[in-house]
């Protein structure tokens, strides 16, 4: 199976593109590799939503449930909004800060099996509540077990426990070993899958196993990739190369190639962020470059944004000045519904493109769509990107300004020659700063985690009328036992009825043809509260 590929038949929405599945997260706890891990997956968590609680403009993450298996399994967290539920989650979190970290505890073989079709049966639970109401966006859940245990057997354990459960509600049943190795220096923001497990990675079932380390960089990024768009239904832009220049975005007949291309952000844009922006995100706002590129995508007559190759740039020729907004990045693109002949060519198409921009030291001029519908004696506006070459598989996409926006300015030359006292004391300070060969973002901290979850905090307690508080559980070796209440959903799940023969495959889900949020129920607390 396609971790993306869907059944549906329907057209393709822009407005999902950047909304993600419902994530089940299953904490999988072994003592004693869990007072190592405690602190920083807690941390990475905590960073991890008050970022995406906070998030402006359409939500990226829909549902969010969390589980832990010890002894036993349990619900911490049932099904809720992510956008706006901080204080909820924020409290969810310091549950799994005060779980034992020492001791010993009797391990139940089927809790992880038991936790996975608990947490299939609440959103089937979920599901049939909502949809009495609304449409769903998504009808398939992705499912994350995060183990500090060796990941194969885990796997193994998953593929006997569950070959009678059906899975076809499971767009993806991933396992992520928690290693025990701590990164000394970040120098990558390129997480989480193993090259070493290229040929085991799906061992047998649609179940992914994945690596991160132990810190809370590396598990901040691994949940990070939420926030991108993982579809893989339709491609999104299309890079029309052609020998010719044309005055109109329209593509002849004849146009030799087309790069079909998926979209993905470098950057989180600030204006999205509360106290920087109003939620509005503009067209004619450069902050919000990369969701009004979908924007504009979403009033194409066709399923996908074109970009056309107008030009060839020398990268000596272009002033950073002129270029405006937040990049974005080409992939070639991984659609599903695209041969296996067509994904190599347009692949190995992209990798000489990308090869031949470096060898040249070019880039490239393209010509987007125009921004509004065009009349007879009106001709529409377009917007100009530069297309840049990099070391990897990508092309960094940046909006150019035009004549339009540019604003008288007159620079004097600078001189040959400064002053020689001058030119001393400025050296002599320069001499006196550490000097680094790249700046790598991963090492600079500005706090933000920390103002965003002071912005939403709420003080602990009692969170839901719905919510009852009940005894923690004695551990048979364990001393000290910490005194918490626990809150959990009071709607009990339906009985799991296990399904007649083995289900090795996970069948591909149907793809979502509206696109309406999930609404709050009564199982959840309001994200527009107080």
């Amino acid at each position: 199976m396609h971790p993306g590929r869907t059944t549906g038949k329907g057209p393709s929405t822009h407005t999902q593109i950047d909304q993600q599945p419902p994530r089940l997260l299953i904490v999988h706890i072994a003592l004693p590799s869990w007072g190592d891990i405690c602190a920083n997956l807690c941390e990475a968590l905590q960073n991890f939503f008050s970022l995406a609680c906070s998030l402006m403009g359409p939500s990226r993450m829909s549902l969010f449930s969390l589980y832990m298996v010890q002894d036993q399994h349990e619900c911490i967290l049932p099904f809720v909004q992510v956008k706006g539920n901080f204080p909820r989650l924020q409290t969810c979190i310091s549950e799994l800060r005060m779980l034992q970290r020492e001791g010993c505890f009797r391990s139940q073989g089927a809790s992880l099996r038991l936790a996975v079709e608990d947490g299939l049966q609440q959103f089937k639970q979920y599901s049939t509540h909502v949809t009495t109401r609304a449409a769903l966006t998504y009808t398939s859940l992705e499912i994350t077990i995060l183990t500090s245990q060796p990941g194969k057997e885990v796997v193994k354990q998953l593929e006997e426990g569950l070959k009678d459960t059906d899975l076809a509600r499971v767009r993806r049943l991933q396992v992520v070993e928690v290693t025990k190795g701590i990164l000394e220096h970040v120098d990558s923001v390129s997480p989480v899958e193993d090259p070493s497990n290229d040929e085991s990675s799906i061992l047998g079932t649609d179940i992914d196993l994945q690596t991160i380390d132990n810190d809370i960089v590396s598990m901040e990024i691994f949940f990070k990739a939420w926030l991108h768009n993982g579809g893989t239904d339709q491609e999104q832009i299309h890079l029309l190369l052609s020998s010719q220049c044309f005055s109109n975005i329209s593509r002849p007949r004849d146009n030799p190639m087309c790069l079909k291309c998926d979209l993905q952000e470098r950057l989180l844009s600030p204006s999205l962020l509360p106290g920087t922006a109003d939620g509005s995100l503009r067209m004619d706002d450069p902050k919000g470059d990369f969701i009004t590129l979908y924007q504009m995508a979403s009033q194409s007559s066709t399923s996908h944004y074109e970009l056309q190759v107008i030009k060839a740039l020398k990268s000596s020729g272009l002033c950073e000045s002129l270029t405006y907004g937040l990049p974005f990045i080409l992939r070639p693109t991984s659609c599903w519904q695209l041969d296996w002949d067509e994904l190599e060519t347009n692949q190995q198409h992209f990798h000489a493109l990308c090869h031949s921009l470096l060898k040249r030291e070019w880039l490239l001029l393209a010509k987007g769509e125009p921004l509004g519908p065009g009349h007879s004696q009106r001709i529409p506006a377009s917007t100009f990107y530069v297309i840049m070459p990099s070391r990897s598989l990508t092309l960094l996409v940046k909006a150019v300004a035009t004549r339009e926006l540019m604003l008288p300015s007159t620079f004097p030359l600078l001189p040959e020659d400064p002053r020689d006292d001058s030119l001393k004391n400025v050296e002599s300070m320069l001499d006196s700063l550490e000097l680094e060969p790249t700046y790598n973002p991963l090492q600079v901290q500005s706090h933000l985690y920390s103002h965003l979850s002071n912005i939403y905090a709420k003080p602990q307690g009692r969170l839901h009328p719905h919510w009852e508080s009940r005894a923690p559980r004695k551990h048979p070796c364990k001393t000290g036992q910490l005194q918490t209440n626990r809150a959990r959903a009071t709607v009990a799940p339906l009985p799991i009825t296990p399904v007649p023969g083995r289900a090795s495959k996970m069948p591909a889900v149907s793809k979502s043809s509206s696109d309406a949020f999930f609404l709050p129920s009564e199982w959840e607390e309001d994200p527009s509260g107080p």
